[in-house]
């Protein structure tokens, strides 16, 4: 039987590096260079699938010899798409904003090997239903978690999952970033030997 090709995680996040991680994969990172900026009148599913596919595709261009992993979220609350929000005042407005609200969370995932022509891409869906938050509440917890650098200002692998009432999950996974169950699925059909 040959061995599986090398692994590569097109990605810098440390969220979803620990997230490969629990596989107990061999794996190296590689930032991917993509803009990231939507399409005019892109939906959240079909964007999150576009940015994990190119980001792999980027990634797999340098090495089609390797799987490449590409990942992408989208955050939406009644319609409206959540980026990071970079600094505080942008967090503050979309906590404030989903306060008692269902967030969606879209994570997409792409697994691609240039070589053997292999391109899969899927996506996961999470629902976090808010508590209603006070403004006290909020500024404790962007104090606490910084959560600059997540979509929809959740860092629900950190003190996030306090501002959250409940959260509805095919995959726990997919609301960090990475959703495993699939993932290991499809890496599984890549030849990689898992349980």
């Amino acid at each position: 039987m040959t061995s599986a090709p090398r692994l590569i995680l097109a990605s810098t996040s440390v969220y979803r590096r620990e997230l490969l991680g629990r596989l107990r994969l061999p794996f190296t990172v590689e930032r991917p260079q993509v803009d990231e900026g939507p399409l005019p009148g892109e939906l959240p599913v079909p964007r999150a699938q576009r940015l994990a596919l190119a980001k792999a595709a980027a990634v797999a261009a340098n090495h089609p010899h390797c799987v490449v992993i590409g990942a992408d979220q989208v955050a939406t609350c009644e319609g409206r798409i959540l980026d990071k929000p970079g600094g505080a005042a942008a967090a503050r407005q979309q906590l404030a904003a989903q306060s008692g609200r269902a967030v969606q969370f879209h994570s997409a995932v792409a697994v691609v090997h240039t070589e053997r022509g292999i391109s899969d891409c899927f996506a996961d869906l999470t629902t976090v239903i808010f508590r209603t938050l006070s403004a006290a509440e909020i500024e404790a917890y962007i104090a606490a978690d910084q959560p600059f650098d997540c979509a929809g200002s959740l860092r629900s692998e950190g003190l996030g999952v306090v501002l959250c009432e409940r959260i509805e999950a095919g995959d726990p996974t997919g609301l960090i970033g990475l959703p495993l169950i699939r993932l290991a699925a499809s890496l599984r059909s890549c030849g990689y030997a898992l349980p």
